[in-house]
């Protein structure tokens, strides 16, 4: 069996996921350097193992592998040294590939696209996974995510199986991934890079047809897997047992107090403190129907909420079609204020783990005509790795781009509303000359 090419050509395309067939051979032209990686070993490891790449060779080397049994679901860590050598020696297109690993009785390798893996997408570092089989003599129904290795709440099971689609993985399509994984000038301002290095984790599961497939231990996998959130979510929907009545925005949401409670102490004052609602339907101002079904998703499942879309939505962006804007800026725009009207929702609940991943998120989406928005709902809602990540940003800005910041409306709010942030970003400026 051959080794995986380093690039693959490009297949189709559904939604912002990109399936690939493999290339028969690798491209003439190649950068000597980025061509110089090792071969992938095949390395029987079921459950998880880490690869290298090397900037400086623009390579991978496989640095250890942990074999946990055949396991259906797990994860192989890529390590990115030396970044801004592979930025620099690789083109759009080209890519380093991972060592090759197994999860579910199936091989697989990771492909790292540092400068995208189409011209489209060049600002962005692509990311694919693909299937190393000699041949799959049925198609293989596999749910996988790419995350940042701190990025803990994308890499449990419940995360993985309620947010993830399934992918079919066939001789013809046997390569999925994102070609948009992240903004090389987000990741560039991020904590996620730490000395020219970031370690991505790519999880893998493996779904199996028939129900009564067994683990090498002779284990039910399904039964292996946790699907509490499942169950949380089946209650929310069927309203079983449903004691409280919420009504935002004209439309009413059953929920269970106890579950509110366990997770919300704003919620646990509400319905059980001295102070109690006790009116049979509670009404909740200053809040889209959409953001508190949301916060009610996550509260029950632990698991980041889709972004919905309304009707007005929906028209608005035929209407941003028909005037010639890129839908891709109209969707951006509509996620940024999504993130932020979440964040207020977490934050007003006191639900920390979501208003944390919707900071993490909303600083690697930071851009010009953003920033100070951002920056003041950071220092609203005492949001301190949103506020340094703004700051940041504005700090490495070019005069002109300076200009266009202090032209919206967001720099007048900031400027009279929160004062004390303008003395810092003139300290963050005066950093700069002194350096």
């Amino acid at each position: 069996q051959p080794a995986p090419q380093t690039l693959l050509s490009v297949g189709e395309r559904r939604g912002g996921d990109s399936v690939r067939s493999p290339a028969g051979a690798s491209p003439s032209g190649f950068p000597a350097a980025a061509a110089r990686r090792c071969k992938p070993r095949l390395v029987m490891s079921s459950f998880t193992g880490v690869s290298i790449i090397d900037g400086e060779q623009c390579c991978c080397e496989a640095s250890a592998v942990v074999d946990a049994g055949g396991a259906d679901s797990g994860y192989h860590l890529l390590v990115v040294r030396g970044y801004s050598r592979t930025k620099q020696e690789l083109s759009a297109g080209e890519s380093i590939t991972s060592d090759v690993f197994t999860i579910g009785g199936h091989c697989w390798y990771i492909e790292y696209y540092p400068n995208g893996e189409n011209p489209d997408c060049g600002d962005f570092i692509s990311l694919f996974v693909t299937n190393y089989d000699n041949s799959l003599k049925e198609p293989l129904e596999t749910k996988f995510c790419f995350s940042f290795v701190d990025e803990v709440e994308k890499q449990t099971p419940m995360y993985i199986r309620a947010a993830g689609k399934t992918y079919r993985f066939t001789d013809g399509h046997c390569s999925w991934g994102t070609d948009k994984f992240v903004r090389r000038d987000a990741l560039e301002r991020s904590s996620d890079l730490k000395g020219d290095c970031f370690t991505i984790r790519c999880d893998v599961m493996v779904i199996r047809k028939d129900p009564k497939a067994e683990d090498a231990g002779g284990h039910d996998t399904k039964v292996l897997l946790s699907d509490i959130d499942q169950h949380f979510n089946t209650l929310l929907q069927t309203k079983v047992g449903a004691d409280v009545t919420f009504e935002v925005s004209g439309e009413t949401f059953a929920a269970h107090r106890c579950v509110l409670a366990a997770r919300s102490m704003v919620f646990m004052a509400q319905l059980f403190g001295p102070m109690k609602e006790t009116s049979p339907v509670i009404q909740i101002k200053d809040m889209e129907a959409k953001v508190f079904k949301a916060l009610l998703s996550f509260i029950y499942t632990d698991s980041f909420p889709v972004m919905e879309k309304d009707s007005m939505e929906e028209d608005a962006m035929v209407e941003v079609m028909e005037d010639g804007q890129e839908k891709e800026a109209a969707e951006d725009e509509m996620l940024l204020q999504w993130l932020q009207d979440l964040l207020v929702a977490a934050d007003r609940y006191d639900v920390q783990r979501l208003k944390c991943i919707c900071e993490k998120q909303l600083s690697e989406n930071i851009g010009v005509s953003t920033v100070m928005s951002a920056l003041a709902l950071a220092e609203q809602h005492h949001c301190k790795g949103l506020k340094e990540a703004c700051l940041k940003f504005i700090q490495v800005q070019s005069p002109s781009c300076l200009q266009t910041v202090m032209a919206t409306n967001g720099w007048d709010h900031v400027v009279l509303t929160y004062p004390s942030v303008l003395k810092e970003l003139f300290l963050k400026f005066a950093s700069n000359q002194r350096k």
